[in-house]
């Protein structure tokens, strides 16, 4: 495999674990304050977790800015992926009648995938902006952590 296509491939897949990662994590978040997080909790439970990888990998102040914009980018995918609504009500719409509602359902995921083809590009820059700055040390300790969870995810 040439070199740029295993680096776009990985870019992807990095991308795309990170988005899941956010995605289950926003998911938990919603369940300690009851239901969906206000912005403000949102954007606090950010700050946690972006002090708490900070921490882990003795970032700079550069560095933390970037995967601050990282953290901040990928929220702003989640919010355009979830629509207007509540997903659940989108999801029970589509059997609420006798028939499954298939054009209202292709309908949604076109509206889910052209929130992903919009807002790729500045989740890859913004994952690749933030893994360059990263020194070597740093760089391994994330390809750790992503081995040890890719055990994990399937347990509960």
């Amino acid at each position: 495999m040439k070199p740029w296509m295993k680096r776009t491939f990985f870019g992807l897949v990095g991308a795309s674990i990170a988005l899941g990662g956010l995605a289950a994590c926003g998911h938990r978040m919603g369940h300690g304050w009851g239901g969906d997080a206000t912005p403000e909790q949102a954007a606090e439970w950010r700050g946690k977790m972006v002090d708490r990888m900070a921490s882990k990998l003795e970032l700079n102040a550069d560095q933390k800015a970037k995967l601050t914009v990282l953290a901040d980018r990928m929220h702003a995918q989640r919010m355009a992926m979830r629509g207007e609504g509540d997903p659940r009500s989108q999801v029970k719409s589509l059997v609420a009648g006798d028939k499954f509602d298939r054009a209202k359902a292709q309908a949604l995921v076109q509206q889910k995938t052209e929130a992903v083809r919009a807002g790729s590009p500045e989740i890859i820059a913004a994952l690749g902006d933030f893994y360059d700055s990263l020194n070597a040390e740093q760089q391994q300790k994330v390809r750790d952590f992503m081995e040890r969870r890719r055990h994990g995810w399937g347990r509960g």
